[in-house]
């Protein structure tokens, strides 16, 4: 299967409630949905993003329970959960499933290649890291690469790295693809040794993380029911494109800043969309 037989994020359209039960009346038949989370099920940004994909759904006319089916599995940030559930949703022979995080997208390709995926963040690591490295270069900034995938592998990484002087942290790539038990760790470990921390998404902020720049996931949920949405209405998969965010949020912790002695800048503060006090 071809990359472009995958879709993503970006979709849209809305249709009105109301012909939920003309449909019914006329024997629709109940459209089903796999989903592979990367979170555990009591993870807050897993279950908000869960809700966001289920009311939008629902804006467009699919109500789960009604005319539709969402069948779940929770990852937790487990390769081999995401093996194993990527198998069980395919079995489920669903009309589509929903991926959240290249891993688990990778899972499903090797379960299936003949469900269509509908992915939400999710970017390219290698071209991601590639870009930083091009940005480093020209600002004269060493990059050490630190895996995120274990607890210690975090902390062996982040424990040796401090030891080096003027070093700072670039948390890469998004929410779901570090697991939610590693991000209070991250944070920890950067408050622990003053280690001023950058993340691509805002769910570190609130858990005491200094700077966040990026896209915000619900938005992604929400408009990967618009595609879901337009592959229940008939359009192939592979016309459908990827599309990539439009807007980026950066949000700041003052608190975390203080705590670790770090001034911030106010032409930075000014530029924020949300400052954490």
């Amino acid at each position: 299967m071809t990359r472009r037989e995958f879709i993503t994020l970006l979709g849209g359209g809305a249709a009105l409630a109301w012909p939920l039960a003309v449909r019914a009346q006329q024997g629709e038949r109940m459209r089903r949905i796999g989903v592979l989370m990367n979170t555990t099920a009591e993870d807050p940004l897993g279950q908000a993003g869960s809700a966001a994909f289920a009311q939008e759904l629902q804006q467009l006319g699919w109500e789960v329970g009604f005319n539709v089916r969402v069948d779940t599995r929770w990852g937790a940030g487990d390769t081999e959960r995401y093996r194993k559930y990527a198998t069980e949703l395919v079995a489920l022979a669903p009309d589509v499933i929903l991926a959240t995080a290249n891993s688990i997208v990778s899972a499903l390709q090797q379960a299936s290649r003949t469900v269509p995926i509908v992915f939400v963040t999710t970017i390219d690591p290698v071209g991601g890291f590639a870009a930083i490295q091009t940005a480093a270069a020209s600002l004269k900034v060493e990059l050490i690469p630190i895996g995120v995938h274990e607890a210690d592998e975090i902390e062996r990484g982040i424990t040796n790295f401090v030891r080096e002087s003027n070093t700072g942290l670039i948390v890469v790539g998004p929410p779901s693809s570090v697991a939610p038990i590693n991000r209070d760790l991250i944070v920890g470990l950067a408050a622990r040794y003053h280690l001023p921390a950058v993340y691509a998404t805002r769910a570190f902020v609130p858990r005491g993380g200094l700077i966040s720049y990026g896209s915000d996931p619900i938005t992604e949920y929400r408009r990967a029911a618009g595609y879901v949405d337009r592959i229940f209405k008939g359009e192939k998969p592979a016309n459908l494109p990827v599309q990539a965010p439009t807007k980026y949020d950066l949000v700041i912790n003052t608190k975390t800043a203080k705590a670790a002695g770090i001034d911030i800048p106010l032409a930075l503060l000014a530029r924020a969309d949300e400052v954490v006090e």
